[in-house]
């Protein structure tokens, strides 16, 4: 019997994507060097400095997939900014300092379109731009910051302001993965997923995300009789990647992939749908025959945030992703 040599802890190992990981290590795709354990907010409060130590020293881990977060939807964004921001940055910070701390070899963690710019082109990527210096900088400073600050189109300008706290926190786990890797040579990198649907997610109305919030708005409006009412105009358009092929793609960069640099993983751009087609879907997977309507009072948020696969392409180009209509 093979001895497990990589203790890979996940943390927000109970949501969306971490259940999905565990059913795909379940259903053979672990390792037998590979020991996997998925710890959840009942294990440790992630925002404490002194409990996610002792989680770390407790488990001793090797490797480490981060997913925990404080996560929501659009509106529960928009009340919420500033607890989005404390938050999350109190996690990514705790979590990778102490893996740091306890010599882990390799950090994966998740971040999410959002991040991008909300001026940019598009299709967004992890293309290498130049950090823009004032002109007035004397003498050797803008080169000298040139070298040490390169960064992606991901800090290429600020995010979308619906959003702002939960963007920039996830943004800042970019620049620590950087300086762990230049300070310290550490294995710090991170993923880009763009909007993940799938098993045990979240189906709050108010707080979830755009396709589970469908899908109990379609339950409701079949139960009463009544038409599915839809937040905003349908107009935007998003990417969907299913929960278990994200998990498989997680289960890869943990093994091969070596940048720094975050890896986007999407479906390619011409899977994107509106709002509007995603709402239909919905409806005909779940037999609704009742009235559609759009609310345009509600905000629509960031219209697109179309991202490009081609990176992840030329690692992968064999990869299959479940269609969103299956």
């Amino acid at each position: 019997m093979t001895e497990a040599t990589k203790r890979i802890l996940v943390t927000g190992g109970t949501g969306l994507v971490g259940k999905a990981i565990q059913k795909v290590v379940a259903d053979g795709e672990g390792r037998p060097d590979e020991e996997w354990i998925f710890v959840s907010s009942q294990d440790a409060d992630l925002t404490s400095s002194s409990e996610t130590k002792a989680l770390f020293e407790r488990h001793k881990p090797t490797h480490v997939i981060h997913l925990a977060a404080m996560v929501g939807g659009l509106f529960k964004n928009i009340r919420s900014n500033l607890d989005f921001w404390r938050t999350n940055i109190h996690i990514n910070d705790n979590v990778l300092h102490s893996a740091h701390e306890v010599g882990v070899e390799k950090v994966v963690s998740c971040l999410s379109t959002c991040i991008f710019p909300d001026k940019t082109t598009y299709p967004i990527d992890e293309t290498m731009v130049s950090v823009p210096i004032p002109a007035h900088c004397p003498g050797k400073f803008p080169s000298l910051l040139n070298s040490l600050l390169p960064c992606s189109q991901i800090h290429n300008g600020p995010p979308h302001s619906s959003n702002f706290g939960y963007s920039y926190a996830k943004r800042m786990i970019d620049i620590q993965n950087r300086g762990y890797s230049e300070q310290h040579g550490r294995r710090f990198t991170a993923v880009i997923p763009t909007n993940v649907f799938g098993p045990h997610d979240n189906f709050n109305i108010e707080d979830g995300h755009v396709l589970p919030g469908l899908i109990h708005k379609v339950f409701l409006a079949k139960q009463t009789g009544s038409a599915l009412t839809v937040w905003g105009t349908g107009k935007p358009r998003r990417q969907f990647i299913y929960s278990l092929d994200l998990a498989r793609l997680f289960l890869w960069v943990l093994r091969e992939y070596d940048e720094v640099e975050p890896i986007i993983l999407s479906v390619g751009e011409e899977e994107e749908v509106s709002i509007r087609e995603a709402a239909e879907a919905v409806a005909e997977a779940m037999d609704f025959r009742g009235e559609l309507v759009f609310d345009t009072t509600k905000a629509d948020g960031q219209f697109k945030k179309t991202a490009s696969n081609a990176k992840l392409q030329r690692y992968l180009p064999g990869f299959q992703f479940t269609p969103f209509r299956k």
